[in-house]
């Protein structure tokens, strides 16, 4: 697959103390700095390994063996966690507290969140999260970090900005969380209030968690608000609830208030359409952007997927306009695992 290399960045458990010795001197949570119970507060946060078949379509970006976190939301069994590390995967395991080791099965995946459903194959003997809010989540609000392994494996932090995050893989969220100091287990972390209430999801690592700073390390969680309207469709049906969006397929980046395609997905509609990595983005039906979300903006407002929309690019110092039938990215999901 074109595209970034490891873009959504995971480490083996086993090795985070030598690949980041951070973890060992942050600030961890204690009792005295809360309002729940510790113990059984961050219970509810197993680890979670998967593996993907080497001919899977995201093994060449994501990794044939993926490792992160998981929080179990309910005694059904079932957890939440970050999408990117079950995609793809046919064999998923937890481990949780008590050295309890079960199998699951992904229920669905969102992409428009982010989020991934799992089913627990054999009962998990654990205290459930309380699923909170973001909503009021403001910058200097103390916050924890957890990570399956308990306290020792928890960070106390702050939030550092709210603010819209564009992602290269057609991805945008209006108001993304964003925490310091860095946590390196952050994939499927839980994010937590000071009263124990989950209020996001650990997503990514990132070097500008301060809005307008540079070399500012921190971590992006998504709000846990987006789970409560698709929760009930994706248990049901493995999607979210209504209209699918246009998608392209291709990897944007934007740099100097310029947009460039990064990578294609093959047989994905830019790819099949001619567009070529390297071509410069300037617009959606002849009307200009200079920014991800502009782009992705125009892109989910022009109807619904299957809808055919012009790109206005720049290959080799030329206007050319190319017309792109999109597809869902969910039905380019269901025809590459069919292939």
């Amino acid at each position: 697959m074109a595209g970034p290399q490891r873009v959504n960045g995971h480490r083996p458990n086993g090795l985070l103390n030598i690949l980041d010795p951070s973890l060992k001197l942050a600030p961890h949570p204690t009792q005295e700095d809360v309002d729940f119970d510790l113990v059984d507060g961050l219970s509810s946060i197993v680890r979670l390994s998967s593996k993907v078949p080497e001919d899977a379509f995201s093994a060449r970006s994501l990794g044939t063996e993926r490792q992160g976190n998981a929080i179990l939301l309910d005694d059904e069994g079932i957890l939440l966690t970050i999408g990117y590390l079950v995609v793809d995967a046919h064999v998923i395991t937890l481990h949780a507290r008590g050295g309890q080791d079960v199998h699951a099965e992904l229920v669905g995946c969102n992409h428009e969140s982010g989020f991934a459903l799992l089913h627990t194959l054999s009962p998990l003997d654990l205290p459930t999260a309380s699923i909170g809010t973001a909503n009021g989540l403001d910058e200097g609000e103390p916050v924890i970090i957890a990570a399956y392994g308990g306290a020792d494996h928890a960070i106390s932090a702050a939030i550092v900005s709210r603010r819209e995050f564009a992602g290269s893989w057609e991805y945008l969220l209006d108001s993304a969380i964003f925490t310091a100091p860095i946590h390196p287990n952050w994939s499927g972390a839980a994010l937590l209030r000071t009263d124990g209430s989950l209020c996001g999801v650990g997503s990514l690592w990132v070097n500008d968690a301060e809005e307008d700073k540079n070399e500012s390390p921190g971590n992006m969680f998504v709000p846990v608000d987006l789970l409560p309207p698709i929760y009930e469709h994706m248990v049901s049906t493995g999607l979210a609830q209504g209209r699918h969006r246009p998608w392209l397929g291709m990897y944007t980046a934007e740099a100097m208030n310029r947009l460039f395609v990064s990578g294609i997905i093959p047989n994905a509609p830019a790819d099949l359409a001619g567009v070529e990595a390297g071509d410069l983005v300037y617009g959606i039906d002849d009307e200009p952007t200079t920014s991800l979300a502009g782009l992705y903006r125009k892109l989910w407002s022009a109807g619904d997927a299957g809808t055919e929309i012009v790109l206005n690019l720049r290959r080799d110092g030329e206007d050319i306009d190319v017309n792109v039938e999109t597809d869902s990215r969910y039905s380019f999901l269901e025809k590459r695992a069919n292939h």
